[in-house]
């Protein structure tokens, strides 16, 4: 069976990026299972899976424009200090969910000055071409009910926008953000390890 639209599909694969360092591998964890069609990889590896049957192996390379897209220097900002209330120890590196103009976006800590902290909402790889080796190990029809929820239902990696996801993936490939549910400073933002306010300017998020 081709993989096609709605098609069930397992996969194993390595990531790497243009100077062939390692960014993700799932061959010695589980594989990932992916709705195939409903936006749940980034639009050049879907399109590179697109026909290939149980068993094939490839290697592509996908431009950023196909991939998290264009770096984007409005997406980086600063964000006074006090915006992040009585959240402890701030270093690079941490995620949170900021309350923008656009919504609610991810952003991740760059840089942490004396009175403020500089946040970016690009996604890790913006801007980065992006090289797959895909081996297929599974393609099977999708159920009625995998259908109407959009993603797949057991076995596997079950990623809902899956790593190299499209959309807006929490975290991306190489992603693993996860929710706190303590309080939020100054306007309610959601938090994933805090929570940042600021006035939004100029929209913070993730290539989605």
């Amino acid at each position: 069976m081709q993989i096609t639209q709605n098609s069930a599909v397992t996969i194993h694969y390595r990531l790497t990026d243009a100077k062939g360092q390692l960014i993700e591998s799932s061959f010695d964890a589980d594989p990932l299972v992916y709705l195939h069609g409903m936006g749940n990889l980034i639009p050049g590896l879907e399109k590179a899976l697109e026909g290939k049957t149980q068993g094939e192996q490839l290697e592509v390379t996908i431009d950023c424009e196909d991939a998290y897209g264009p770096y984007h220097d409005g997406l980086r900002q600063e964000v006074p200090l006090e915006a992040f209330g009585d959240i402890q120890d701030i270093v690079p590196g941490m995620r949170f969910i900021a309350e923008t103009e656009m919504g609610q976006r991810p952003v991740q800590v760059t840089e942490v000055l004396e009175s403020s902290v500089v946040v970016d909402g690009n996604h890790p790889l913006a801007g980065q071409s992006l090289t797959f080796a895909v081996e297929v190990l599974e393609v099977r029809e999708a159920t009625a009910e995998e259908l109407a929820h959009g993603h797949i239902h057991g076995g596997g990696h079950d990623h809902e926008g899956g790593c190299c996801g499209g959309h807006d993936h929490e975290g991306g490939c190489c992603g693993g953000e996860h929710h706190h549910e303590d309080g939020c400073c100054g306007g309610g933002h959601h938090e994933e390890e805090g929570c940042c306010g600021g006035s939004g300017k100029g929209g913070c998020g993730c290539h989605g």
